[in-house]
């Protein structure tokens, strides 16, 4: 696992997942099958899900944008510093939302659906910044 924020940003790889990704807030008691949801985070005022657009239609759940979802491909470290400040920025400068969810292995972003491949582009500009 890497924590070097350049090695990071030079090898950070973004790929754009297939899909359409949404996310949800359902009451905490709320159950749909794991193997629909992609992430879950439990909050004070309830359960929000990551799920893709389709189960979410399928579940009938309430959603307000469509994400795409990009992972950074190099495995970061948990204890890395810096590297969701370098990419929210950029993505920032140029206009992106952008939601971050770190995996154990990977980050996660999700964008607005039609901002997508221009996030990708950011994205790997900001590596190829990075790759002296």
């Amino acid at each position: 696992m890497e924590t070097n924020l350049k090695i990071l940003l030079k090898n950070m790889s973004p790929t754009l997942n297939i899909g359409s990704y949404v996310f949800c807030s359902v009451e905490r008691s709320f159950v749909v099958p794991d193997s629909i949801v992609l992430a879950s985070f439990m909050e004070q005022e309830g359960k929000t899900l990551v799920l893709s657009r389709e189960s979410a239609e399928n579940h009938k759940l309430e959603y307000t944008s469509v994400m795409a979802w990009i992972t950074l491909a190099v495995h970061s470290s948990l204890q890395a510093v810096g590297l969701t400040s370098k990419v929210s920025t950029a993505l920032a400068e140029n206009d992106i939302s952008c939601n971050v969810i770190a995996g154990y292995h990977h980050d996660h972003l999700f964008v607005e659906k039609d901002d997508a491949e221009k996030a990708l582009e950011v994205l790997q500009e900001l590596s190829k910044k990075n790759q002296d």
